[in-house]
């Protein structure tokens, strides 16, 4: 496991206290430490500290097993060598803790020693871990071999406020790039809720924790849109669906006023229209009230279950009713037809990541390894980096590549700019943003065989 060296401390200090006794003896003893937190990383976050799922895992371990084979719990300590695995340590203030993991940053610091807490998963186990910081804690040790109190933990008890996850969110951050589900808490499912209460499904505060009144919401959502997708996890359909629906919020009936043998030419030529773009009316666009628009309008009615002849109270004639159902057809094929859209980028996105084609993590000059490589392919296929120089190195020679690639897209205003020849968020937004863009067009243009 590879423990965060700068992100979790938030405050410098020195310690001058006299050494611990660790191993000294079998017996209980108190010792000063310096604790942070480390969290699981999952696939489609809303936010990674370094930029990308694959590069937290390298920060923070892969997540799932310690150092000594067990499952990552509540409860579960990174210590330094000296303490065996098993270790019992009480922190003040934060619970009894076992140790189970280690860490290359998990040293003894003169008479402080360094522990790390597991905080979760996901993004509430990065918010947890973000808002635990550094903290200077005087505990109790309990070596094996003496009686051992119970672990205890509970991760609830540690605060995970989302807006510590604020200033980690990916650049491209949308409802498509997270997988929101049943029981997750993150600004995954806060985005969710916000989207669905500006559309007026949901009804209650924002929280980002996905419970009953979440799944409700969608649900309601999913049945306006004739969606039969699960209604306890945000799926890619569901998504892109909420996406589309959200950037129509706000647009004007397409008929100005009830359409009736008195409404003005307008009128009835915004409903021939409609009509004509929903499959119902093959008439000209006069606006007359002719049999052939009663037609249309009555045959649209007695699909929707409006009416059921044409006797009936208000057939062949456009009321509240039929007006709320017009509007609900509209808006489903506007709805599904740009979803086709945001589904098909984040086919393409799935492609990017699956074939390593995007940087997906910070990066900066001493990084090596695939990520360099793309990056330096990246450019090369921009004009900034020579081909023939590419090996995975970020060297003097890829840093001046970025700066100039930062310049060209007006990132930084000069060569001696705070972040140049870095690869930060905002280069790495762009460098993500122009490769999923040139890819998409073409996809679009030429199909999948294409790439």
């Amino acid at each position: 496991m590879h423990i965060p060296k700068r992100i979790f401390a938030t405050v410098a200090f020195v310690v001058l206290i006299h050494p611990g006794q660790v191993g000294s003896n079998r017996e209980p003893y108190e010792q000063d430490f310096f604790v942070t937190a480390y969290y699981s990383p999952l696939p489609d976050q809303c936010c990674y500290v370094r930029g990308g799922y694959e590069a937290d895992k390298v920060l923070n371990g892969e997540g799932v097993k310690a150092a000594d084979g067990t499952a990552v719990y509540p409860g579960m300590l990174a210590a330094p060598p000296s303490y065996p695995f098993g270790t019992k340590v009480a922190l003040s203030g934060i619970g009894i803790l076992a140790v189970h993991d280690r860490g290359g940053a998990i040293q003894e610091q003169g008479g402080v020693h360094r522990l790390d807490v597991w905080a979760g998963y996901g993004e509430e186990g990065l918010a947890r871990a973000l808002a635990f910081g550094a903290q200077r804690v005087r505990g109790t040790v309990y070596p094996p071999g003496f009686h051992q109190p119970q672990t205890k933990l509970a991760l609830d008890d540690l605060p995970a406020p989302l807006s510590k996850l604020e200033n980690y969110k990916l650049a491209y951050l949308n409802l498509l790039s997270v997988r929101a589900q049943k029981e997750d808490h993150g600004l995954s499912v806060k985005m969710l809720q916000t989207t669905l209460k500006e559309m007026g499904y949901f009804r209650h505060a924002v929280t980002g924790r996905f419970g009953e009144v979440t799944e409700q919401s969608l649900a309601h959502f999913l049945s306006d849109y004739h969606l039969s997708e699960p209604t306890d996890a945000l799926t890619p359909t569901a998504a892109a669906f909420v996406l589309s629906a959200e950037h129509r919020r706000g647009v004007k009936d397409p008929i100005s006023g009830y359409v009736d043998q008195k409404a003005n030419a307008t009128t009835l030529r915004e409903a021939q229209r409609i009509l004509r773009f929903l499959g119902y009316y093959r008439g000209r666009t006069d606006g007359i009230y002719s049999d052939a628009l009663a037609g249309a309008i009555l045959h649209f009615q007695k699909d929707y279950y409006l009416v059921g002849t044409e006797n009936d109270a208000g057939a062949g004639r456009i009321g509240p009713l039929t007006m709320q159902q017009i509007r609900g057809a509209w808006d489903r094929l506007l709805v599904a037809e740009r979803a086709r859209k945001y589904l098909l980028l984040h086919k393409v996105e799935q492609h990017v990541a699956k074939n390593n084609l995007a940087v997906e993590q910070f990066l900066s000059e001493g990084d090596y390894g695939t990520q360099v490589r793309t990056l330096q392919s990246l450019l090369a296929d921009r004009g900034f980096f020579p081909e023939a120089k590419i090996n995975g190195n970020f060297g003097p020679l890829t840093g001046a590549s970025v700066t100039q690639y930062q310049l060209s897209r007006d990132l930084i205003s000069s060569s001696s700019a705070h972040g140049a020849g870095v690869v930060g968020p905002a280069t790495l937004a762009a460098l993500q943003r122009e490769e999923r863009s040139m890819l998409y067009q073409l996809v679009r243009a030429a199909g999948w065989q294409a790439l």
